[in-house]
């Protein structure tokens, strides 16, 4: 299976010629989406060889980077798409595991809490967790896809399905639409755990989205706009 790794970076100079060079053990295309980084990165990944970019010159949100990636497999005639993050806290050596298994399922995605003890972990911010057990609840209640981790970025795609999907947030909200419209599409959806790793513990996010008030009412809101798009029987949420 022809397959496309790709990286959404912001200011990741630090740990991305390490993933990178991980990455290619498994001798696979490379593609790293940077974001309008402002520390260097850009000029690290100018120094690696054989790997494909993908520059915005601002920063646009971390669902436009991977819109960006899904829309460059179509495009390159890619059979499928792992992406992962670069700042440490997705393992390379995971990605065999995501191979083996996408080829019976149209997403395989990774779930940090699939395995019980990991959510005890007390490196987990408090906020985050919380919102993501939320939103992941509301997500199944309309979707029966009994998922355990809403947002984590580990994951592995069919082009195929991709082209079905049509997304339009560019936010961190953006796995929101992706499941809905998953779930209306009718895909088999696969969760594997992968390791849980929180490197950077004080990241915040950006803007009026640092209120885990806002944060939630806003991916609430993708919830309501997908499932009232052509859904008869309204859902509230």
């Amino acid at each position: 299976m022809n397959t496309l790794i790709a990286l959404p970076a912001f200011n990741e100079k630090k740990d991305i010629n390490y993933i990178i060079t991980q990455i290619k053990k498994y001798d696979l295309d490379v593609l790293v989406v940077d974001d309008g980084s402002t520390d260097g990165t850009q000029e690290k990944l100018s120094e690696i060889d054989n790997i494909n970019t993908i520059i915005h010159k601002k920063n646009m949100g971390y669902g436009h980077t991977i819109i960006d990636a899904f829309n460059y497999a179509i495009s390159n005639n890619y059979d499928c798409i792992i992406t992962m993050d670069c700042d440490g806290q997705h393992i390379p050596d995971e990605i065999q595991i995501f191979l083996t298994q996408i080829s019976y399922y149209h997403i395989v995605s990774g779930s940090r809490y699939l395995i019980p003890n990991n959510r005890h972990n007390p490196k987990i911010p408090p906020d985050r967790y919380a919102i993501n057990m939320e939103i992941t609840k509301i997500l199944n209640n309309i979707t029966n896809f009994n998922l355990t981790d809403s947002f984590c970025g580990f994951k592995a795609y069919k082009i195929d399905a991709l082209k079905k999907i049509k997304l339009t947030e560019h936010g961190y909200g953006m796995p929101l639409q992706l499941w809905m419209q998953a779930w209306k599409l009718g895909l088999l959806i696969k969760e594997i755990p992968v390791k849980l790793i929180y490197n950077n513990v004080s990241k915040r996010f950006k803007g009026e989205l640092d209120n885990p008030e806002i944060r939630l009412r806003y991916y609430k809101e993708i919830i309501r706009r997908e499932i009232n798009k052509d859904v008869k029987n309204q859902v509230v949420v």
